[in-house]
């Protein structure tokens, strides 16, 4: 298959559709601060074509603000009874608000009043703090729908290298790696040993 994003679309649906799997969007995002030191946490996909992938985030946290500086970013998804991994590197660039906003109306009230109730990646200085400004938020709101706080977003991760691994016996296992230059350039693939 030479679109490895639509091989990754279908690896997808089959890690979806394996009950196993109980949270096949899940995927590490590792970012890198401006001293280049990385750090990686799991998030969950939102949308994937053939842009590339959509995951949201505040962009005050620890990696909305890694990423908005430095672009560069690495993910990684590993479904297990598949004995299978994907990993892509890529930019990562904001989605527009029209997107961002479709998005977070769909999300559950509560998701949308954590998002303006939560200062993600800040210290805290207690749980009660915490619930303290969601129970403000919540009263604030009340009688009203829940709009996209101006911090909250998503990112575009446009992918330029894609790697498929595939767990084999004997250690053999099969990885196929997609590259390309740029965006809408053609895809180069190679295989690599395990």
């Amino acid at each position: 298959m030479t679109d490895p994003l639509l091989r990754f679309t279908r690896l997808l649906e089959e890690a979806r559709a394996t009950p196993a799997i109980a949270e096949p969007t899940a995927m590490t995002v590792a970012s890198v601060d401006a001293q280049g030191r990385p750090s990686a946490r799991i998030v969950l996909l939102k949308g994937v074509d053939a842009r590339g992938l959509v995951f949201y985030t505040n962009f005050e946290s620890r990696k909305g603000r890694e990423l908005t500086a430095r672009p560069d970013v690495a993910c990684v998804f590993w479904w297990h009874p598949l004995e299978a991994q994907v990993r892509i590197e890529g930019a990562a660039a904001r989605v527009s608000d029209q997107e961002a906003d479709a998005y977070f109306a769909s999300r559950p009230r509560g998701s949308q009043l954590g998002a303006w109730a939560s200062q993600q990646s800040r210290p805290l200085a207690s749980r009660s703090d915490l619930e303290e400004s969601l129970a403000e938020v919540t009263a604030h709101f009340e009688r009203n729908s829940v709009p996209r706080p101006p911090y909250w977003s998503g990112f575009l991760i446009t992918p330029r290298a894609i790697e498929f691994w595939k767990n084999m016996p004997s250690r053999l296992h099969h990885r196929e790696r997609y590259e390309r230059a740029a965006p809408g350039e053609p895809w180069r693939v190679q295989l690599l040993n395990p």
